[in-house]
């Protein structure tokens, strides 16, 4: 083509990358590799062929890790933890500071080799990914000389078992390696089947940088090896995938004492309101649905529209996808590259073809007949219901609706069990700082999309997953409180046959919507001194008495809205109204327990609450410098509706340190009393209601814990469970929450010290994290 006929049609021509570099690399490794363990890598053995699927041409074969493979991993990751963590956050630091600069170094092998495995243009993987997985590493350096300063009560948790999947292979690597080894643990990573060449490639520069052996470990292989992972002899699970397999995950780990943080799947909202600028929005809209293929979690799969603009927004869209440019991954001009897998390239188009609604439109491009290719698509006009509009697609389709108002938009927007991400477009900045905080997602980005960055959490909330990747909140998901918790022995009341202590029989009821209420089943139990004097009876608590505290914490939301300010002022008055009545709850607490510490206990509850009404108006969230043109605001957002088992051998402090610093953030509590001693519990409500507490704020059952756990556990409308039970019951509860996916926070049998204040932890689990950007500066 002449430079006269390039001028003539506008057109671009091919640009492609070498790929000589990468493809020497294979054969100097012989094109075939066997696992990473302990610093070298083993023998080949039997395993699968990993392609380009621009091509279908196999690129190297690689092992397929059996059972000892994945024991030897964990094995020489254990072995190497302990003077990894003891080199200290500067010495680890070094290293990390190594990584990213021979990252740097190997840039373009790096790009060009995630190119051919993963099928994604080049242009992403050498502007996005490379440099990201860079910052991460570099951010984290940091991190690790900071942590005796930052974090001098926390320490690694040790063995953590990381699987990634396959849209952003390096890039996921990174998000979960360096964070772990920064903190003191060792790792032990299975890249995804389709896409490990990477991860194999970063074990070699691990071997430059002269990282200790045992300290990173790959294993490859298929989804058993995962499986392996997640049953090995590990302190952490850190997934990023599927919804149905981070269910999975939640279920095989319960009651094992592992720590989990899972990234998943999402069906993310892209608002056009009819002020934005279309044509920026429609430029976002390409990079947020065809970047890399749709194969990202937090694709603005889908796209809502005002009515007033449309049509007109639609057919300026429908242009834009008939210029994309498809076909080789490694030519530098290409928009789109290539689907991961003709299984994944089979799911996309059974998916599509399945649906019968809306106005479907192609783009009008030429499509490689060779190669796992799929052309950008939009589905107009679907209803909400859809099963596109609630389905995760993963690939280039894009499905759309209508609204008429900002209302109707946040409603739209929330109508998804999924909460990862959402992006929104208008000029008005009043409406987008209003919509923001509305809309159910770990991050909002305001007019731009896909931004990402080692100092900004990524994470979701809802099916979407729990935990953050990035900034201080996920580096806190690798870390744990120093020292080593107790064992909790069950804690069981006293029983007898005396007479009442006053002559007077009281029952102590529910507590349920800022009211009292008798329980459902109608059966109540005896609590007594241990003199077996008769102290009073509590109702038994079962499944409907659950489901009544839900949906009264549920219809308490305007208390999430409220300022800290008010919440602040709330609970000093709850502090004042039991401070006044110290000397009865402390005579109670004494009497139910047989001790002499009533006293003690109800000073240090007074004093939970007042520092819950400290923290209320300052735990803040952080603006974060990142690298754009633009900030992003880590906002501290209420859980919602929280369940709790209280602490059985601390009846009034136990409960009170669980539900101050909660309600103080703006969450609404379900409370299950101590089972032992529940009348400081019933006492205590008292108090509730006559300190100007909403109703349904904070709802109280009494009752077994092992009969209250399931039912909290499982409900779908409860969105974090805590226990701190004598009974434990942490595996019922984390394998019950696997249903809505509910974060949960568990003692698995270990004591709480509920002398120290913990208000900082709770304060931590309390709030959800959602990054927002905005436009910020030149």
């Amino acid at each position: 083509m002449t430079i006269k006929e390039i001028f003539d049609t506008m057109t671009y021509g091919p640009a492609p990358e070498s790929a000589a570099e990468a493809l020497a690399w294979l054969v100097d490794q012989g094109a075939r590799f066997g696992h990473f363990i302990d610093g070298d890598f083993t023998a080949p053995g039997d395993g699968f062929d990993s392609k380009n699927p621009a091509t279908g041409e196999v690129l190297a074969t690689l092992s397929q890790a059996s059972q000892s493979d994945v024991d030897g991993a964990v094995a020489a990751a254990r072995k190497a933890q302990g003077k990894w963590a003891a080199l200290g956050g500067a010495g680890r630091a070094r290293y990390l500071y190594a990584i990213a600069r021979l990252m740097q170094k190997h840039a373009r092998l790096f790009a060009v080799l995630e190119t051919l495995d993963n099928g994604k243009p080049i242009r992403e993987s050498r502007d996005i990914d490379v440099p990201l997985a860079q910052r991460h590493f570099y951010y984290h350096a940091g991190m690790a000389q900071l942590m005796e300063s930052e974090l001098p009560d926390r320490e690694a948790l040790g063995v953590c078992g990381q699987i990634i999947p396959w849209n952003f292979p390096l890039l996921m690597l990174a998000w979960k390696v360096a964070p772990a080894i920064a903190m003191g643990n060792t790792v032990v990573l299975k890249p995804a089947e389709y896409t490990s060449l990477t991860a194999l490639l970063f074990a070699d520069i691990c071997r430059q940088a002269g990282l200790p052996k045992g300290v990173v470990n790959i294993v490859t292989g298929d989804g058993a090896v995962g499986e392996m992972i997640v049953g090995a002899d590990v302190d952490k699970i850190a997934f990023t995938g599927s919804t149905a397999v981070g269910r999975r995950i939640r279920e095989a780990t319960a009651g094992s004492g592992k720590a989990l943080t899972l990234e998943l799947g999402g069906k993310s909202p892209y608002i056009v309101f009819d002020d934005a600028d279309i044509d920026s929005a429609i430029e976002g809209l390409v990079d947020a649905i065809w970047f890399n293929q749709g194969q990202v979690c937090c694709a603005g799969s889908r796209l809502l529209v005002q009515e007033g603009i449309a049509e007109r927004f639609h057919r300026k869209l429908r242009t834009r996808m008939d210029k994309l440019r498809i076909g080789n991954p490694l030519d530098k001009s290409i928009d789109v590259g290539a689907i991961v897998d003709p299984v994944q390239l089979t799911t996309i188009s059974e998916m599509v073809a399945a649906n019968t609604a809306g106005r479907m439109h192609q783009a009008q491009v030429a499509v490689p007949e060779r190669g796992c290719f799929y052309p950008p698509t939009l589905i107009e006009g679907l209803a909400p219901s859809d099963a596109l509009m609630q389905e995760e697609i993963f690939g280039p389709v894009l499905v759309s609706t209508t609204f008429r108002t900002p209302s109707e938009a946040v409603e739209l927007a929330n109508n998804t069990r999924y909460g990862l991400a959402a992006t929104l477009w208008t000029e008005n900045v009043n409406l987008a700082l209003d919509i923001a905080p509305k809309l159910v997602a770990g991050v909002v980005w305001v007019n731009a999309t896909n931004l990402f960055d080692a100092a900004a959490g990524f994470g979701g909330t809802r099916e979407s997953g729990f935990g953050r990747e990035g900034g201080w909140e996920g580096l806190s998901a690798y870390t744990k409180p120093k020292g080593k918790a107790k064992t909790l022995d069950q804690v069981q009341g006293f029983s007898g046959e005396g007479a009442p202590v006053d002559a007077v029989d009281r029952t102590a009821k529910l507590y349920v919507g800022g009211k009292q209420a008798r329980p459902d089943g109608g059966y109540s139990k005896a609590v007594h001194a241990k003199s077996g004097a008769l102290l009073g009876h509590v109702g038994l608590g079962n499944r409907k008495d659950v489901r009544n505290a839900v949906e009264a914490a549920a219809g308490a939301k305007a208390w999430s809205k409220t300022t800290g300010h008010l919440r602040a002022q709330i609970l000093y008055y709850i502090g004042e109204n039991l401070s006044a009545r110290a000397s009865e709850f402390a005579d109670r607490i004494d009497r139910m327990t047989g001790k002499s510490q009533g006293a003690q206990e109800v000073e240090a509850s007074i004093q939970r609450l007042f520092t819950a009404a400290a923290w209320a108006d300052k735990y803040d969230g952080q603006a974060h410098g990142v690298p754009i043109r633009g900030v992003a605001l880590a906002m501290k957002e209420p859980v919602g509706v929280i369940g709790a088992l209280c602490a059985d051998e601390a009846p009034l402090l136990g409960l009170v340190s669980v539900m101050a610093p909660a309600i103080a953030m703006g969450n609404r509590m379900v409370l299950a009393a101590s089972e032992a001693y529940p009348l400081a519990a019933t006492d205590f409500y008292q108090v509730l209601d006559t300190s100007d507490l909403p109703g349904g704020v904070v709802n109280i059952l009494t009752g077994r814990h092992a009969e209250l756990a399931e039912p909290l556990a499982a409900h779908l409308n409860v969105d974090a469970v805590w226990s701190f039970s004598s009974s434990d019951l942490s595996s019922t509860i984390e394998a019950a929450s696997a249903g809505n996916l509910k974060r949960t926070w568990v003692n698995n049998g270990r004591a709480l010290d509920w002398s120290a204040d913990h208000s900082r932890r709770f304060l931590e689990a309390a709030t959800e994290v959602k990054n927002i950007w905005i436009p910020y500066g030149e």
